[in-house]
């Protein structure tokens, strides 16, 4: 079974501070936005965010010893009590322009590389 750890955050109105650990590779699968532009974390959490709203994710990864520190803004909300019994959290797409956002993307694919592959469509004629 997966496992992570609900973010932790610090949300002040023009921006938050959130703390993820993912514990293992499936809850690190769960949780990656492969399909965002520059790529993107779920993070569940309860605290409101609006859309668009920076923050700025401190990610730890399984057994890597320092935090990786990713900065991005809010594209997905999904609210408490939502639906269909989903997690309650945000997106966030990583800023494409910060290089050590850049770096925990490349950090994150890499960890995923096998399954990330398996998930691109196959075009057959």
């Amino acid at each position: 079974m997966s496992e992570f750890t609900p973010a932790s955050t610090s949300a002040p109105r023009q921006g938050g501070v959130l703390t993820l650990q993912v514990k293992d590779k499936p809850a690190l699968y769960a949780s990656y936005m492969s399909f965002v532009v520059g790529g993107g974390l779920f993070i569940p959490t309860n605290r409101e965010f609006t859309m668009g709203q920076e923050v700025f994710i401190l990610l730890h990864i399984m057994e890597e010893s320092d935090r990786l520190p990713i900065a991005g803004k809010v594209i997905w909300k999904t609210p408490p009590n939502s639906e269909g019994h989903r997690i309650a959290g945000i997106g966030v797409q990583f800023n494409v322009k910060d290089s050590k956002s850049i770096d925990a993307r490349n950090k994150i694919e890499t960890y995923l590389a096998g399954a990330l592959e398996s998930d691109r469509p196959t075009h057959t004629m």
